[in-house]
């Protein structure tokens, strides 16, 4: 294992071992995570025959939302105590079709692949190498999302300068912000019909700092979708998506 990822595993085991359990049951998470899911729903066409990978699923609180509309839903995480949470939780759910693996990596054949808040803790070679390892598991018409903080987003530059001490809170040493057009190309140079959006503009980064309030959550997710029909000020936006759709041939190796 290499010093980065030891890094983000001992960063992870800590923060799914309390924290992450109590922080993510909140109202204005809950509410964030509800409407990341009609989002994946929506843009990936996913539906109750789908079978859907979840890459860095954590303890599994967007999937077991998500499952109740899906055939599968495979989650992996590469700390033991998320799992252990996600598995925990699906039973005490009752969500039978929901499994969750520890590791980087999981067989199986899939319909869909979501990434959320995931790649940009990858290193610079594995997030290169994923979009040409998720063609061999996804099948030939399959569909990837992601989403992950933005380099040029305004909310990260007001934290660094206002409240540094709780933006490392929610950091891991090794994570960075990434670009969204240099992140869809990789996707493209692999094959992937590919395009990006912006989700949010501060209704995510509201909800991390005050997650008991689901009432502001949900006014200012209204005021996002507003912002982020102006193009200047929609590239300053919190994350991106990236939607990708393995529809040409693999390239040939």
């Amino acid at each position: 294992m290499s010093d980065a990822r030891q890094r983000e595993l001992e960063y992870h085991e800590k923060l799914y071992s309390g924290f992450a359990q109590s922080h993510f049951a909140r109202p204005a998470v809950r509410a964030l995570r509800a409407h990341m899911v009609r989002r994946i729903l929506a843009v990936t066409g996913a539906g109750h025959a789908s079978r859907v990978l979840s890459l860095g699923c954590g303890i599994g609180d967007t999937e077991l939302l998500l499952a109740p509309h899906v055939a599968q839903v495979t989650g992996i995480d590469l700390s033991g105590a998320a799992v252990r949470q996600a598995r925990a939780d699906a039973a005490a759910l009752g969500i039978s079709n929901a499994r969750f693996e520890q590791g980087t990596a999981v067989e199986g054949n899939f319909d869909v692949a979501i990434a959320i808040f995931f790649l940009h803790h990858l290193p610079d070679a594995e997030l290169a190498a994923l979009p040409h390892r998720l063609r061999q598991q996804l099948t030939p018409s399959g569909v990837f999302y992601s989403l992950d903080p933005s380099r040029r987003r305004l909310a990260g530059a007001v934290g660094r300068l206002l409240i540094p001490k709780l933006m490392k809170r929610y950091q891991t040493q090794d994570e960075r912000e990434l670009d969204s057009e240099p992140t869809a190309a990789l996707f493209r140079e692999a094959g992937w019909e590919t395009r990006v959006a912006m989700y949010d503009f501060g209704s995510s980064p509201l909800a991390g700092l005050f997650p008991a309030w689901g009432a502001g959550y949900r006014l200012a997710r209204q005021l996002d979708n507003w912002i982020l029909r102006m193009p200047a000020l929609a590239r300053r936006g919190s994350n991106f998506e990236v939607i990708a759709r393995a529809v040409h041939p693999l390239p040939r190796s």
